[in-house]
């Protein structure tokens, strides 16, 4: 059963399993073993890059295409479910409309960029969504009468999901039943059933070509496959999948603007992610977005803690303070990137 869920893709090594199945139980059971926001909320986040993390090594990873217009798709989720809800309402119409409104455009963009695009070089494709995301970005900002501008849009969702709703007064081991509870669920469900189908896409014969194509396009041309339509049809695929990871995104802010979807930032965090789990591999998206997305909530805290604790050696407690947790956490994926050259899920499968 587990097998045919997985699509026959195992991780293939014991001490990768363990930690995997530690991961998705976590992530599971977050409600209950982490009570408190911050807790709840990376926990989310996570889920959601996982997702857009997956889409992106469909893409980079599967395919071998360098695509810098990642984050345009994704934002095009999260304002789909933001225009949708501000305009009709609260309602699961506007979240459908929405989402339905943001897939259908991002299939259209994609394809337009894929048809006109993937025949030049890598690097010239990679400049051109890059040019193609940062006007969008633009457009995004300036259009304030339809995405709120700077600003960016606040909406409710329907009343079932807004963390005014109470299923029960009376906590659940530890855990508060209100919307928040279910809107955390809905994501974790959400963002399980696609990245399991995107698993199965990888590991299907379309899932093979792609491989092919990455490894020698020209002989993959030459044993009769169309490279340029298997090369678009995975930039339609890994957009429509980043679009409804934009999706969950909006539905568990309940906020979207341009920073918040976007920004190039989202893009490099993605890039970090995918290098760190491990390219070609999709269980780097869960591994590679745990580990960078508590890094990026609790690095701060514990380097807060071990400042003070080493308050009586100053030059210690100066480079532990909180406010260089970003040298630290650069320091530590140039670390990973250095003992883990091809990602954590690599160097475990190399070493089973």
């Amino acid at each position: 059963m587990i097998t045919r869920l997985l699509s026959h893709d195992l991780p293939r090594s014991r001490i990768l399993a363990a930690m995997l199945i530690l991961i998705v139980l976590g992530l599971a059971f977050a409600p209950f073993l982490f009570p408190g926001v911050k807790a709840l909320n990376v926990s989310a986040k996570i889920l959601i890059f996982i997702v857009l993390v997956a889409s992106y090594d469909l893409l980079l990873g599967y395919t071998g295409i360098v695509s810098f217009a990642h984050t345009m798709f994704f934002g095009i989720g999260a304002y789909g479910i933001a225009i949708a809800s501000t305009r009709m309402g609260p309602g699961w119409s506007s979240l459908l409309t929405g989402a339905l409104g943001a897939v259908a455009l991002s299939l259209v963009l994609s394809l337009i960029i894929g048809l006109f695009s993937l025949r030049v070089r890598a690097i010239f494709y990679a400049m051109i969504t890059l040019a193609v995301a940062s006007a969008f970005q633009t457009l995004a900002s300036q259009l304030s009468e339809i995405t709120g501008g700077e600003d960016g849009l606040n909406f409710k969702l329907p009343e079932v999901l807004s963390p005014a709703f109470n299923l029960s007064d009376t906590p659940f081991l530890g855990a508060s039943l209100d919307g928040r509870f279910l809107t955390y669920y809905l994501i974790f469900f959400c963002a399980a059933l696609l990245f399991l189908a995107m698993l199965r896409i990888v590991n299907s014969p379309f899932g093979r070509v792609l491989q092919a194509i990455r490894e020698n396009d020209f002989r993959a041309e030459a044993i009769g496959y169309r490279t340029v339509v298997f090369r678009t049809l995975s930039n339609v695929l890994a957009a429509v999948f980043a679009t409804l990871a934009g999706c969950l995104l909006a539905l568990w802010l309940r906020y979207n603007g341009p920073d918040t979807s976007l920004s190039f930032e989202i893009m490099i965090d993605i890039l970090l992610i995918v290098v760190i789990g491990g390219m070609g591999t999709m269980y780097g998206a869960i591994f590679g977005a745990t580990i960078f997305l508590l890094a990026q909530g609790y690095l701060q805290d514990l380097m807060g803690m071990a400042s003070s604790a080493a308050q009586s050696v100053p030059f210690l407690s100066a480079l532990l303070s909180p406010d260089r947790w970003l040298l630290w956490l650069g320091i530590l994926f140039v670390l990973s990137v250095y003992f883990f050259p091809t990602g954590i899920v690599g160097k475990l499968r190399a070493g089973k």
